[in-house]
Parts: C-alpha cells; sequence; structure tokens
C-alpha cells in the first residue's frame, strides 16, 4: 500500500425474482470510492438466464427499474457517492436486492475504471 492507494467499495445487483426461494441471478455491478467521490454503476441483462430462472420476467420493467442505481438517475443525486452506495446496499427484501458490499484496495485513481470492468466481467454472467 503507498500514499496515493485507494479503498474502494463494490456489490453485485442481483435479480429475485422469488425471495422465498432466495434464488437470483447477478444483473450488475456497483463500485464506488469515497475519497474520489467515484461512483459507477453497470447492468446487464440476459434474456435467456433471467427466463430460465422466470419464465414471467419482464425484462423491460426490470431494466428500467436497474436504472435507478445508474450514476445519472435522479435517485438520490442530491446525496454524497457514499450516502447512495450506502442506500442502495443496504438489506432489502425485494426483486431488485445486492450482495454485501467487498471492500478492495487500488494503487490510484486510474486503476479505478479497469478494477470495475474486471470485477463486472467476473460477476455478472455474460459480460
Amino acid at each position: 500500500m503507498n500514499e496515493n492507494s485507494l479503498v474502494y467499495e463494490y456489490a453485485t445487483l442481483r435479480y429475485v425474482p422469488d425471495i422465498e426461494r432466495e434464488e437470483f441471478i447477478n444483473v450488475g455491478l456497483l463500485m464506488m470510492c469515497k475519497r474520489k467521490r467515484w461512483y459507477r454503476c453497470e447492468v446487464h441483462l440476459c434474456a435467456d438466464r433471467l427466463r430460465a430462472l422466470d419464465p414471467d420476467v419482464d425484462i423491460d420493467m426490470l431494466r428500467e427499474q436497474l436504472n435507478m442505481f445508474r450514476p445519472d438517475s435522479p435517485a438520490l443525486a442530491d446525496c454524497p457517492v457514499e450516502e447512495r452506495f450506502r442506500w442502495f446496499t443496504a438489506v432489502k427484501s425485494s426483486m431488485l436486492q445486492t450482495s454485501r458490499p467487498h471492500p478492495g484496495l487500488v494503487d490510484n485513481a486510474a486503476d479505478l475504471d479497469p478494477t470495475f470492468i474486471r470485477l463486472f466481467h467476473k460477476m455478472v454472467p455474460g459480460t
């Protein structure tokens, strides 16, 4: 760890069609670095995987609801990135959930985007 190292946190976005069964599909990733006031979210919906878990899934409605997590969304837009991230990653009993937040460390701010992309491809199938 050097003096320029930055702590970040990330969480996967999950689609949970039946809360009692607790089955889910990762559909996106949130990542935040408080020190740099940096926040990023990407979503990927694989229709075949979603329909395998939930044949009645409304993909357009799901996509619309997932838009609230995006950095340009008006949802919580006035909140600092860390407050927005905490609100989105709070435990919920709904069809859209997140994993527990996980911390990480990068050497500098230039490593945030490549780290996000690597994690996104690792955590979200079909990307």
